[in-house]
């Protein structure tokens, strides 16, 4: 059985290689075009072109996916499956080319968290389970029959980065199995149950991860781990002065406490870092206020002075 892999990032790389350790033949690689990162916007090529030049594998980076050249050229490897993992969405002259159909690896237990960010608002929403499903794609967007689920538990002490790490690690081998499975023809995919309130994963921006101090006190706190390591929550920090910067969060510890004034700081000057949502605090371990780098609540101390002065909003 031959394959065409679609994906970008280091969740899909660790899936690509896995199938490939695994001997499953893949003739060709499909990802986003190579682009400019950071501050010197440095061409950077995607993790998954990375693995593809490695093992000698054809690399197509299409603009548009509908493109004529880029349909013929699809159509010319005759692949039997395609596997798609954390790719773009695509159109129906793609994922209904292969006679065997197409297959996508999510980041979630569906119908729940359909969209583009499901590790993240799985730990926002607080959730004790995860895990990754992989599915048949249909017309609508990660709707298609389910072949197989694989349950991943989420610790309290997760962030959306650990979190990201357990579901690619588990995913792969729960993409090759699947992949497998359709090879043997002993799949045997089932609809979508969605009875019940379904919890959606939209695409997170940056006006998204500006953190709401009136909240509830976990609801703050797993808002800052379900965005961290990246994007990261955000406050503004405003001194008494008047002049306001930005400081993300990535690490909080939530004390709960009785109605407290949102937005208020309570530092020693020394260790301690708190601040108050609307019935509690968060002790801030690791942080980065704007032109700085990230630093832990000790060093971020150490370097400014005169903090249960400021608030954040």
């Amino acid at each position: 059985m031959r394959i065409i892999f679609m994906g970008t990032p280091e969740f899909a790389s660790a899936s690509l290689e896995a199938i490939l350790n695994a001997g499953i033949e893949v003739a060709a690689v499909v990802t986003a075009p190579d682009k400019p990162v950071g501050r010197g916007q440095k061409i950077q090529q995607p993790d998954v072109k990375r693995c593809a030049i490695a093992h000698s594998l054809p690399v197509l980076q299409p603009e548009k996916l509908k493109a004529p050249d880029f349909i013929a050229q699809l159509q010319s490897y005759q692949a039997d499956l395609f596997v798609v993992v954390a790719f773009r969405m695509l159109p129906e002259e793609v994922w209904g080319m292969p006679p065997l159909g197409t297959v996508n690896l999510h980041a979630s237990l569906l119908p729940q968290y359909r969209g583009a960010a499901p590790i993240n608002w799985a730990v926002i929403n607080g959730e004790t389970t995860s895990g990754t499903t992989v599915f048949f794609i249909e017309k609508d967007i990660d709707t298609g029959n389910i072949l197989s689920y694989r349950e991943e538990a989420i610790s309290p002490h997760d962030n959306a980065g650990t979190l990201h790490d357990k579901l690619m690690t588990s995913g792969t081998q729960h993409l090759v199995d699947a992949i497998r499975m359709i090879e043997q023809g002993n799949c045997q995919p089932v609809p979508q149950k969605t009875v019940g309130f379904l919890k959606s994963a939209p695409k997170i921006f940056k006006e998204t991860c500006q953190i709401n101090w009136n909240q509830d006190v976990m609801q703050v706190h797993n808002f800052i781990r379900g965005l961290s390591p990246c994007p990261a929550a955000w406050t503004t920090l405003v001194f008494p002065t008047g002049k306001r910067l930005t400081l993300k969060i990535f690490e909080t510890e939530p004390m709960p406490d009785t109605a407290l004034t949102a937005g208020t700081i309570k530092s020693d000057g020394k260790k301690c870092f708190q601040l108050a949502a609307s019935n509690g605090w968060l002790s801030v371990k690791s942080l980065q206020l704007e032109g700085k780098k990230r630093m832990n609540t000790t060093d971020f101390l150490n370097g400014i002075h005169g903090m249960d002065e400021c608030r954040v909003e």
